[in-house]
């Protein structure tokens, strides 16, 4: 170390060039870097996604997943499996373990999804493999919204789609809230059965003459020919002039029976934006982009296409991460202002002018050092990063500080500039090397966080080890180097100068000011090392003691003021999309025009979002004002829920946005029922255990807005078909189910492209609007060769129970139930009072299993980590301090200010009240412990220097304080 230093002083002009190219570098690369939200993590999730049209949930369960879920529990890594069968559909979720190589993991899946397909229905379409990753999340939301009809809405946004798209950091661009496009047929049965045309006719006419036939090839003497028959259907008129009937000179045309249109799917969801129906389009990122010069270009595509839309379509934008990164660019910014400003008052005061700029340069020297470690490694600069590096700030001086003092110091005792810097970067070299591996080692354990929280919190060691280390660096090379050619010794105060001289010459009487009073304070303590040390032991006990019996208690994520909400509007029954819409607007309206809102955006039906209750019917999602530009959100919130709470017959469950990487509610259980049971037993008693601990719940108090994802009370009509006594009129159950759904969706009969769409268009035909209702049913007949036949001579329709969905974890069926806290309550202090409940006396429910989840189990995996690497960091920087001292016992001195800093920290969040946050004052903690030794080991490697050239113990503990 001392030949490095010394050659580096000895080339000053190599260093200097070194030091202008990394700041050049650095100061280019951080304006260059790509800058994001979040870090682009791999997430462990991949599923399987399998359609079959029209299947139940207990045959897709049947049919669909326990095939598929045979196939994949083989593959390796897989840390769990769940599933979902759904009415029409199912998929099959795998975890992997964090880390996990994708690309592997991905081809895994594929390989045993196609072994699984021939265990599939015939019918049902191709399963399809999708990997989940951060490209996968929009970065902005471009809402347009408008008093105008729904097509000039759908064109608007595919225009603006197709014009982001071809943006170069944009992957893709998603329309939500867009119905599908179909091509109609509309057929009146009255018509069809005067005319005596069977159904099976019409599906044939439109299939057989929807083709390309390729005729072949027409070889003659004179050359050959390729021939075709174009008969694809192009527009709606093809279909006008289709012949169904002739007779004689008689022909019916599909225009004499039905009506032919171009039209939208039927909608299962309903979109607004602040009053007015709304499309939305979900702009995604190419991965390594610049977020913010990418929505900045996403603005600027949406202004200039504001000039050419309809009057009324008003365009919105949300979720927009570049605001919150240009904050954080800007804190940064702000935080290394002030740092250095703030040294360069200290220094100043201390060294003198020329000392602090040295200490200075070595912030941003540091900062772009590490800016380049970063750029090499690929990495993005987003939040984690910026987040690290302002942590870093007060830690990149402490060596310069040291350094630049000591150098001052050798110059007022004679020492030239250049010998000076040598002599104290020599001597202070290994001090401030153990002091920086000391913190460099508080923080290398978290490199080993597990799980997606660890992919996410790596960043933050990663980006501290790169710039701790550039530090060390600008302490021991660079800054030496710039004292060599520009030190000079500071103007110090008179005061300062004889408190100097003071201890120099070892008169202590004769100090001043603050400085004597610390040494009288000093020299009474020495002197009764016992009583001093006991009354530091005790103090600390008393406050370990006291936080455990009185502490404010223990919480995973701090809250913090949210700039979104979310409103679930909850009803029971078998209501339609337009009774569940009515519903939802009155809510609306009361919400609309409220002060401190920027935008309200709606949406009725639909899929209940996931971790929610099965009765969701709607959701209402806020976007505040910026949090300086309105009241607390939770003032806002509650009158909301005093407002629509006299809504008659209507549950609303109001959810802040969520910190931290946890998903649905704070408290979670999972209820398992056996695998080899029926469903309706299985879903018995799981309803049977949800009751139970509702009940508990209810008991304990404090748990509000208690939901559960068990399937609903509700009745479906299964058509029960004689299938001897409809072979007697030559059918079968195909024929019976086109025939049902010519009343419900209508029967698929082929596709066609026309030139102003982008996919394929359905061609479905169905019944008119009148004649689709449950009566119709009954009343229908279906053509046969021996004439019209009503289908209930051989279809009995009866009620069932319906089931909405079936859900499996570790191919057992689940259900979760779910609950959020009393304002003012913490989580943790809630689930240990039910777990503890339920240790005392378990449920009566036989046959359910009972798991914590969600927010506590990742909380207590958080928990167990940073505790294994708080005694790891411990370990090696004990480690570090016995290489230095070569004595365990200063090592131990010097490690005994982490007890007394974790006691202040206990102390401290005592007196605020403030819960300790498992991960963010772990987290706290865990530095701490590699910050706090710095001073003792420059403490203790004084005092052994003193101590080594003969002085008094009580002398060399005065003098080095």
């Amino acid at each position: 170390m001392n030949a490095l230093i010394a050659s580096a002083l000895h080339h000053q002009r190599t260093v200097l060039l070194a030091l202008l190219f990394i700041l050049v570098s650095g100061a280019l690369t951080y304006v260059g870097i790509p800058k994001e939200s979040d870090p682009d993590v791999p997430i462990p999730f991949i599923y399987v996604s399998m359609v079959h049209d029209g299947i139940s949930p207990e045959d897709a369960e049947r049919l669909l997943v326990r095939p598929m879920e045979q196939k994949l529990r083989s593959i390796e890594g897989i840390k769990e499996l769940t599933a979902e069968a759904r009415q029409g559909s199912a998929s099959v979720t795998l975890e992997f373990e964090a880390g996990f190589d994708a690309d592997q993991a991905l081809l895994d899946v594929r390989e045993m999804a196609d072994q699984a397909r021939p265990d599939l229905p015939e019918d049902s379409e191709e399963p399809t493999v999708h990997e989940i990753n951060v490209s996968m999340f929009p970065v902005i939301l471009v809402t347009l919204s408008g008093p105008v009809d729904e097509r000039t809405l759908v064109y608007a946004a595919r225009g603006l789609r197709d014009a982001i798209e071809s943006l170069p950091g944009v992957l893709e661009v998603e329309i939500a809230g867009a119905r599908e496009e179909q091509l109609e047929i509309l057929v009146d049965p009255l018509l069809l059965e005067t005319y005596g045309i069977e159904q099976s006719t019409l599906f044939n006419m439109v299939s057989r003459n929807n083709r390309l036939v390729a005729a072949g090839t027409l070889k003659t003497e004179d050359g050959q020919f390729p021939v075709k028959v174009p008969g694809l259907i192009e527009t709606a008129e093809d279909l006008f002039n289709l012949p169904v009937l002739v007779e004689g000179d008689r022909t019916i045309t599909m225009a004499d029976v039905a009506v032919i249109r171009r039209s939208f799917r039927d909608a299962d969801s309903i979109a607004r934006a602040d009053g007015h129906a709304a499309i939305t389009l979900e702009v995604k990122k190419r991965n390594g982009e610049n977020v913010i010069q990418t929505i900045a270009g996403v603005r600027a595509v949406v202004a200039e296409a504001r000039k050419i839309w309809p009057e009324g379509i008003e365009a919105s934008f949300s979720q927009d991460r570049s605001e919150d990164i240009r904050m954080m660019l800007g804190d940064l910014q702000n935080n290394v202002l002030t740092a250095v400003l703030l040294v360069v008052i200290v220094v100043v005061g201390i060294l003198g002018v020329r000392s602090a700029g040295l200490v200075a340069v070595s912030i941003p020297g540091a900062f772009l050092i590490g800016i380049l470690v970063i750029a090499m490694m690929g990495l993005t600069m987003n939040i984690m990063v910026l987040f690290s590096l302002i942590m870093a700030v007060g830690m990149l001086v402490d060596g310069a500080i040291v350094v630049v003092e000591l150098a001052d110091r050798k110059m007022c005792e004679g020492l030239t500039r250049l010998e000076a810097y040598r002599v104290a970067a020599q001597r202070m070299a290994w001090p401030i090397t153990a002091s920086t591996a000391t913190t460099l080692a508080a923080f290398l354990p978290l490199l080993f966080w597990p799980g997606i929280m660890g992919e996410f919190m790596k960043y933050l060691p990663i980006t501290l080890i790169a710039t701790l280390a550039a530090s060390l660096l600008m302490a021991l090379i660079f800054v030496p180097t710039l004292g060599g050619v520009f030190g000079k010794p500071g103007a110090v105060s008179p005061v300062v100068q004889a408190q100097l001289a003071a201890a120099e010459s070892g008169d202590l009487s004769s100090l001043q000011g603050m400085t004597a009073r610390y040494v009288r304070l000093l020299r009474a303590l020495a002197l009764r090392p016992g009583r001093t040390l006991g009354g530091a032991v005790t103090l600390v006990l008393l406050i370990f003691v006291g936080y455990g019996m009185f502490g404010p208690g223990v919480e995973f994520f701090p809250e913090v003021e949210p700039q979104n909400a979310q409103i679930q509007v909850r009803a029971r029954g078998d209501l339609s999309l337009q009774q569940r819409d009515s519903i939802v607007r009155e809510a609306e309206r009361r919400i609309l025009g409220r002060d401190g809102i920027r935008h309200v955006t709606t949406r009725s039906g639909g899929r209940a979002p996931r971790d929610s209750a099965s009765d969701v019917i709607g959701v209402i999602s806020i976007e505040f004002l910026d949090w300086d530009q309105r009241r607390p959100a939770e003032e806002i919130l509650a009158e909301i829920r005093a407002d629509i709470s006299s809504i008659p017959g209507v549950e609303f469950e109001v959810r802040k946005e969520e910190n931290g990487p946890s998903s649905g509610k704070p408290v979670s259980l999972e209820l398992q029922a056996q695998y080899d049971e029926a469903l309706a037993d299985s879903t018995r008693r799981m309803r049977a255990a949800a009751t139970e601990l509702r009940a508990r719940m209810q008991q304990i108090g404090g748990f509000v807005d208690v939901d559960d994802n068990l399937p609903l009370p509700g009745i479906e009509w299964q058509l029960s078909v004689d299938r001897l006594e409809a072979a007697r009129y030559g059918l079968d159950v195909v024929a019976i189910g086109n025939a049902v759904q010519l009343v419900t969706n209508g029967v698929k009969l082929g596709t066609y492209r026309p030139e102003d769409a982008d996919d394929e268009l359905d061609i479905r035909i169905r019944y008119l609007a009148r004649d689709r209702h449950l009566a119709e049913l009954d009343a229908l007949t279906i053509a046969t060769p021996a004439g019209p036949v009503p289908l209930s001579h051989f279809v009995t329709r009866s009620p069932a129970p319906r089931v909405g969905s079936i859900n499996r974890t570790a191919m057992q069926r689940t259900a979760t139930l779910g609950a959020d806290v009393a304002q003012g309550l913490l989580v943790d202090d809630q689930i240990q009072a039910l777990r503890m409940s339920l240790d005392e006396q378990p449920l009566q429910t036989t046959g359910v299993q009972v798991a914590f989840r969600g927010e506590d189990e990742e909380q207590r995996e958080s928990q167990a980590f940073l505790s294994r690497a708080f005694l790891a960091a411990l370990f090696v920087m004990l480690v570090i301090l016995v290489t230095q001292f070569n004595s365990f016992y200063q090592a131990t001195l010097v490690l005994s200010a982490v007890l007394f800093s974790t006691a202040a920290v206990l102390l401290g969040l005592m007196l605020l009240n403030e819960p300790f946050g498992v991960v963010m004052s772990g987290v706290g903690v865990i530095s701490l412990a590699g910050i706090v030794v710095n001073n003792n080991i420059v403490l203790i490697d004084t005092y052994t220097n003193l101590r080594r050239h003969g002085m008094p113990a009580m002398e060399a503990v005065l003098r080095t304080g």
